[in-house]
């Protein structure tokens, strides 16, 4: 089975975590969501979520995606985070997928991971990025990094990542149940 992390910070874009960790599940991925601090984490839009774990319980585990749900404040406060800075950087140095929609690239960034890279990120945080190249577009991969715009994107970028953990069939199979446009 996949083993996908979702960490959760406080202002966390609702659409976007909702629906990576519904696509992901539905395709038969293990999704653990971890709060940064506390497993009761509240959204950009003051929806409460209930965290499976927290951050310090899953650093050291062996995970095959980490996705960040954009959002704000939730991205500064994943950037924040030393921690979650450190895993990402470790994820990508094995050169296992790695995930970022809306303003979350930029924590990619900030970890490191973004030299020589295209991504795509929310229009108004495409100037922050120092060493990641902007795309302009609605879902972009490039080799283990996978980044969306925004949350008007989450259904395809769910779909991305569920092509780039199990490949198109499964992409196809999941969306026979919801019907998405692709």
């Amino acid at each position: 089975m996949k083993k996908v992390l979702i960490p959760l910070a406080p202002g966390f874009e609702e659409i976007e975590a909702v629906t990576i960790i519904d696509i992901l599940r539905r395709a038969g991925a293990e999704v653990v969501t971890a709060g940064l601090e506390k497993r009761n984490v509240t959204g950009s839009h003051g929806i409460h979520l209930v965290a499976d774990s927290v951050i310090a319980e899953e650093t050291g585990k062996n995970w095959d995606m980490v996705v960040l749900p954009g959002g704000v404040p939730g991205t500064p406060n994943l950037a924040a985070d030393e921690r979650l800075r450190e895993l990402l950087a470790q994820h990508n140095r094995q050169g296992k997928l790695t995930a970022a929609v809306c303003a979350a690239p930029s924590v990619l960034d900030q970890a490191g991971v973004l030299p020589g890279r295209q991504v795509t990120i929310h229009p108004a945080w495409s100037a922050r990025l120092k060493d990641g190249q902007y795309q302009a577009s609605r879902v972009h991969r490039d080799a283990n990094i996978i980044t969306g715009c925004a949350a008007g994107a989450a259904m395809e970028f769910a779909f991305e990542l569920v092509t780039a953990l199990f490949g198109a069939e499964k992409a196809k199979e999941v969306n026979q149940g919801v019907l998405a446009r692709l």
